[in-house]
C-alpha cells in the first residue's frame, strides 16, 4: 500500500492543534462554527463513550436527531464512523443501530526524539496501544544526521503498518512552532542552518502522510491528558536529553506566545553558579537534571557506602533545584499536580521527595500544602502514545 493510499480515507485537512482549543470538546457549537466543531464533537463522544446509537448521541451531545443523521452519514462515508450491529434487549420497537469509532480502520505512528541514546517509534491503534516498535541508535548525531535518522525511523514504521495511517506525530525537545518546525534543539544541533529545522516539512515529503511535530514534553502532557490519570490542571516535567514541561490548563494546551511554554531546562536555578548548559548558560536546571547529567555524576560516586551516600544527595540537589524552579509556577497558576516523566531510577525517590518538600516550603501551605508531585504511570511509551493523542486530536478533534 503506497504511502498517499494509507492516509486516502481520511478527510483532508491541515494538520495540527491549535493553541486555545480545548482538547474534549463537549457542547455544541455557534452556528458559524458548527459543522466542524459538531463533527469533532460527535467523533469525541464515540471515542470516550464506546459503542452508541444515532439517539445515544443525540442525547450526549444535545444536538438534534436530524443533525446526527447527517453528520454520521458523512463520517461513516469518510470509513471514519461504523456500525456495529444492533442494540441488544426486549425494547419495543425496530432495535437501534449501533454505531462506534472505526477502531479497526486505522493506525498512527509516534516518534519520540527525547532520549539521548535512540530515537524511539511505534505503530499505535486508536486507542493508544503499542502495535510494533522499533529505534534507531542516536550514536551522538545531530544536526543534518540527526534530521537523517528520523527519516529513517519514520520510513520503518511506515513499512511495518498493516492499515491505513492517520498519520505521524512526533515528539521532539526544544522549542516547536505550530508549523512542526523546531525553531531550538540545542541537545540535537537543530537548526542546524537557518531559522529553524523545518522537520514536519521534511517528514511529510518523506513519507507522503500527515505529520504533527511538536516539544516532547507538551506530547507526553497530552498523553496524561488522554491516556492517564491526569487532573484538569496540571504541569508534566519531561527529563530526557533535556529537560521540559507541558501544561494543560482548564483542558487546554498551553504553547506559549513563542511556543516556548513550559522551557524550563534552560533557566538558571539559583545564584551560586552551576555547570556550563549546551545553550551557552551557566547553571541551567538541565545541568543539574538533565538524564545524561544525572547518569555520568552517579557514576563517579563508586561502590562504597561513601558512594551511596553521594549519590542520594547528588539526586536530592536535582530534586531541590526542580522544587526551586517550579515553586514560582505553581504559585501563579495555582497548580494541584506536577507528574513527573523520564528515567524511573532517576527521578522515583530521593530526587521526587526533595522536589516536593522544596515546592511545599517555597509556597502557602494554605493553598498548596495538598499539591502532589508523582511519577506517571505511562513509562517509557509516553511521548510515543503523546504523539498518537497529537494526531487524533489534530486530523478527528478528538482526545
Amino acid at each position: 500500500m503506497s504511502a498517499s493510499e494509507r492516509g486516502s480515507s481520511v478527510r483532508d485537512g491541515a494538520p495540527g492543534f491549535a493553541s486555545g482549543r480545548l482538547l474534549r470538546p463537549s457542547a455544541k457549537s455557534l452556528p458559524e462554527h458548527a459543522r466542524g466543531h459538531n463533527r469533532s464533537l460527535v467523533l469525541q463522544t464515540l471515542y470516550r463513550s464506546g459503542i452508541l446509537s444515532r439517539a445515544d448521541l443525540a442525547r450526549s451531545t444535545g444536538l438534534t436527531r436530524v443533525t446526527i443523521s447527517d453528520l454520521v452519514a458523512d463520517l461513516i462515508g469518510e470509513n471514519l464512523v461504523v456500525e456495529v450491529g444492533q442494540r441488544d434487549g426486549s425494547r419495543p420497537g425496530k432495535p437501534a443501530t449501533m454505531l462506534d469509532i472505526n477502531r479497526g480502520g486505522f493506525q498512527i505512528i509516534g516518534i519520540d526524539l527525547s532520549d539521548y541514546a535512540v530515537f524511539r517509534g511505534a505503530v499505535l491503534d486508536l486507542d493508544g496501544v503499542v502495535l510494533e516498535r522499533a529505534e534507531v541508535p542516536l550514536d551522538g548525531a545531530i544536526g543534518a544526521e540527526a534530521t537523517a535518522k528520523v527519516v529513517t525511523l519514520a520510513a520503518q514504521l511506515v513499512a511495518s503498518a498493516s492499515l491505513p495511517l492517520l498519520g505521524i506525530g512526533v515528539g521532539s525537545p526544544g522549542i516547536v512552532d505550530l508549523a512542526g518546525t523546531v525553531l531550538s534543539a540545542p541537545n540535537l544541533g537543530w537548526p542546524s542552518a537557518g531559522t529553524g529545522e523545518p522537520l514536519q516539512q521534511t517528514l511529510a515529503d518523506a513519507t507522503g502522510l500527515p505529520v504533527i511535530v511538536a516539544n516532547d514534553a507538551n506530547a507526553a502532557a497530552l498523553a496524561e491528558h488522554s491516556f492517564g490519570s491526569a487532573l484538569s490542571d496540571m504541569m508534566l516535567i519531561k527529563v530526557g536529553h533535556g529537560v521540559g514541561a507541558g501544561l494543560i490548563i482548564g483542558g487546554t494546551a498551553l504553547f506559549g506566545s513563542r511556543f516556548a511554554a513550559g522551557e524550563i531546562g534552560h533557566v538558571v536555578v539559583g545564584t551560586d553558579g552551576g555547570e556550563p548548559c549546551a545553550c551557552g548558560k551557566i547553571g541551567c536546571l538541565e545541568t543539574w537534571l538533565a538524564a545524561p547529567r544525572l547518569d555520568a555524576a552517579l557514576a563517579a560516586t563508586g561502590d562504597s557506602a561513601e558512594g551511596a551516600a553521594e549519590r542520594t544527595a547528588i539526586l536530592r540537589r536535582a530534586g531541590e533545584r526542580l522544587g526551586i524552579a517550579l515553586a514560582p509556577v505553581v504559585g501563579a497558576l495555582d497548580l494541584a499536580e506536577i507528574v513527573l516523566s523520564g528515567p524511573v531510577e532517576l527521578l522515583d525517590g530521593p530526587l521526587a521527595e526533595a522536589a516536593i518538600e522544596t515546592l511545599r516550603s517555597r509556597t502557602m501551605a494554605e493553598f498548596h500544602g495538598d499539591l502532589t508531585l508523582r511519577m506517571t504511570a505511562l513509562g517509557q511509551d509516553i511521548v510515543m502514545r503523546g504523539a498518537a493523542a497529537m494526531v487524533l486530536s489534530g486530523r478527528l478533534g478528538v482526545s
